[in-house]
């Protein structure tokens, strides 16, 4: 079918034409090559940029007022939360701040990143308990009992980890969510300006990509990510793609950034 876009982002001809032209994928050793170096590529990322890559997210209770309203909803006096691929913590210490109360599980695929986290001086044990994890294959229940999380925060990390592997990741945080509880859901959409800028030999599968340091980015339709969820035990609360224009400092130019934001509810007891 001849490519158009969708309901938040119609593509121009020329964004037709690029998006045509790059048909042809990286070899089958390539792919295998960035999978297996997922973890390093990573942990590089993360000693090149120490802590000051990402922003504190304070946005975060801006774009999720839910997070908070959950939060204050939750029937018990210490909220527990899982922060899944925490990065160095930009998401977690502002929750700790906002809400002494909560409880967090932070969990990264990248060790470097993990340690840096414990090293903030913002992180107190009696509040926080922060783990290496490979979300596809370790098992969370190793740190986190089971149905004890009431929210969990999962923001630009499914677009990171090969598409084929990512329903395994939702059913093992299906194990640890309370039933009841909520996914609060950020990532990458579907003709998101990032991917329209990937020049030719970058690509892994349709909608996969590699960036020049090794890390992966897949980006998503509303309809894969309600498929994806749905299949793996969740209930659709919310779901959309949300749009934002972000002014591109180095090129002065607006650029207009698409992604996927959505709540999900655990509605059956027990594993899949």
């Amino acid at each position: 079918t001849a490519l158009a876009g969708h309901r938040a982002k119609q593509l121009t001809e020329e964004e037709i034409i690029v998006l045509e032209r790059d048909k042809e994928c990286i070899s089958s050793f390539k792919k295998e090559k960035l999978e297996k170096e997922a973890k390093k590529n990573w942990d590089l990322f993360y000693k090149r940029n120490s802590t000051h890559f990402f922003k504190d997210r304070h946005w975060i209770t801006r774009e999720f007022p839910e997070l908070l309203q959950a939060i204050n909803e939750v029937e018990t006096t210490k909220p527990v939360l899982l922060e899944a691929g925490c990065g160095v913590g930009n998401t977690v210490f502002p929750l700790l701040e906002e809400n002494p109360n909560v409880f967090i599980y932070a969990c990264d695929f990248s060790p470097r990143a993990v340690e840096f986290l414990k090293s903030n001086p913002g992180y107190i044990e009696t509040h926080c308990e922060a783990f290496q994890c490979d979300l596809t294959s370790g098992s969370l229940e190793d740190h986190v009992p089971e149905n004890s999380v009431d929210l969990v925060t999962l923001i630009f990390v499914l677009s990171a980890i090969d598409p084929n592997k990512l329903s395994s990741v939702l059913k093992n945080i299906l194990k640890v969510l309370k039933v009841g509880g909520l996914i609060l859901f950020r990532d990458y959409g579907l003709y998101d300006h990032a991917m329209l800028r990937f020049s030719r030999g970058h690509k892994i599968s349709d909608n996969f990509y590699m960036r020049q340091d090794g890390t992966r980015a897949y980006y998503f339709s509303e309809e894969e990510i309600a498929e994806l969820f749905t299949a793996s035990g969740y209930e659709v609360v919310e779901n959309h793609y949300i749009q934002r224009k972000t002014i591109n400092r180095k090129e002065t130019i607006a650029v207009e950034r698409i992604f996927v934001q959505g709540k999900f509810k655990k509605v059956q007891i027990g594993s899949i």
